[in-house]
């Protein structure tokens, strides 16, 4: 299995990283998430917008569908006829929305929109996809990916720190796990990185490594005091994600 971080921002761009955005690549290439941007960096990716016919969404804000019709357009008009979308419940509407407002795009592309309830699981792009429902202020799933090797990939979404969320990595080769704020940051719905340590370490996953995404701009040059509080809770391997990163986990734990 291999990972590519197309995005590691939030909804407040700092012109360095663009929204949420994660290539996840087993037998087939599934896209999870396609906030602003998102769209580009998978063009600018091996597999590009071509190559997506599968896209999971973590949740509906923003910063994590707004790419979502830009891609089903540039699919259309690269000649592309198929794209199935999973998501949260909601999902439906949510499409059935965007293309109320785009009327001319009905039709154009044929689309499977699924549903998948929190602790749910399916297939998907041939990987293993079990969810687990995050604290969010909109519902949202984080989900573990499991390939034909049994090599296990975890993403958070969007969640404030919690210990059943983390343990969800278990096993696996790598946590993607959202870390919005420093620590001086009052803020729910997501975590800082003392909550964030603190929820490892009563966890204690046994995960190859800890990648930090969904970065506000008021991250920005405090990397390092970040990864200082953190681990000063967990004693894990812990880095920041940045955009374009791609993470081979063949062969890992």
């Amino acid at each position: 299995m291999q990972i590519t971080f197309l995005g590691t921002g939030s909804a407040m761009p700092t012109g360095q990283r663009v929204q949420t955005g994660l290539l996840v690549e087993g037998d087939r290439p599934l896209l999870v998430d396609c906030g602003s941007g998102v769209l580009h960096a998978l063009a600018r990716t091996g597999v590009g917008y071509e190559g997506i016919d599968s896209v999971l969404l973590t949740h509906h804000h923003l910063d994590h569908v707004s790419d979502l019709l830009p891609l089903l357009k540039a699919r259309w008009l690269a000649g592309e006829t198929g794209l199935t979308v999973t998501g949260p419940p909601g999902t439906h509407d949510l499409v059935d929305g965007l293309l109320g407002v785009h009327e001319y795009m009905r039709g154009t592309v044929e689309l499977d929109v699924r549903e998948i309830e929190p602790g749910g699981s399916t297939q998907l792009a041939g990987l293993s996809v079990l969810s687990h429902e995050t604290t969010h202020s909109a519902q949202c799933l984080a989900y573990r990916f499991t390939d034909s090797n049994g090599t296990s990939f975890v993403f958070s979404g969007d969640s404030e720190a919690r210990a059943d969320l983390c343990a969800l990595a278990d096993g696996a080769a790598a946590l993607a796990h959202d870390c919005s704020f420093p620590d001086d940051v009052d803020v729910s719905n997501h975590p800082t990185p003392t909550s964030l340590g603190r929820a490892l370490a009563a966890a204690d996953p046994d995960v190859g490594r800890v990648y930090l995404t969904h970065l506000y701009p008021h991250t920005e040059g405090r990397h390092e005091e970040m990864l200082d509080a953190l681990t000063t809770q967990y004693n894990g391997d812990v880095r920041f994600a940045r955009d374009g990163q791609t993470v081979d986990l063949s062969g890992s734990p």
